[in-house]
């Protein structure tokens, strides 16, 4: 089983600040299209299949892995990806709180399985050191942040 977790500072000092309703705003855009949202080229492919008033279906081909999610909200707090098919079995969860000073974070944490690969294997070891590097999904989670200020900026744009 792989648990990995990333936090950054939403507002970050030399940043422009950024809304919790501003980053729920890009959490659910990223949510609909990730190509947007993640490091240029890793997702190449992020289509919505279907939509309710809970959760969207997305099929996405990211890190050259295709996937389908089920993806759920919890408005305005938790946005979570589960993995109905692709090399991953799980949930992947950005979350959106405030810590003990009051400053606004933004938080990945997932727990996973490969599929077909032996639980706590060499396999789910390495993903599990990625995922919690610098290189893993702390990246996605500042990009993410980024994009965010940048729809931010054109919309304030006279």
């Amino acid at each position: 089983m792989i648990y990995a977790t990333a936090t950054v500072p939403v507002n970050p000092e030399g940043e422009t600040p950024l809304t919790r309703a501003q980053v729920w705003d890009g959490l659910v855009l990223k949510a609909r299209d990730a190509r947007q949202f993640l490091p240029p080229g890793l997702c190449t492919r992020c289509d919505v299949v279907e939509q309710s008033a809970t959760h969207i279906v997305r099929v996405a081909t990211i890190a050259g892995d295709d996937l389908r999610e089920i993806i759920s909200f919890e408005e305005g707090t938790k946005v979570s990806f589960f993995q109905a098919s692709g090399p991953r079995e799980g949930v992947i969860i950005n979350e959106l709180f405030e810590d003990a000073s009051g400053a606004l974070q933004l938080r990945f944490y997932c727990y996973l399985g490969l599929r077909g690969k032996q639980a706590g294997g060499p396999e789910e070891q390495a993903e599990q050191a990625w995922m919690s590097g610098d290189g893993g999904y702390k990246t996605a989670l500042l990009s993410t942040l980024k994009r965010t200020r940048a729809l931010v900026a054109e919309r304030t744009r006279p």
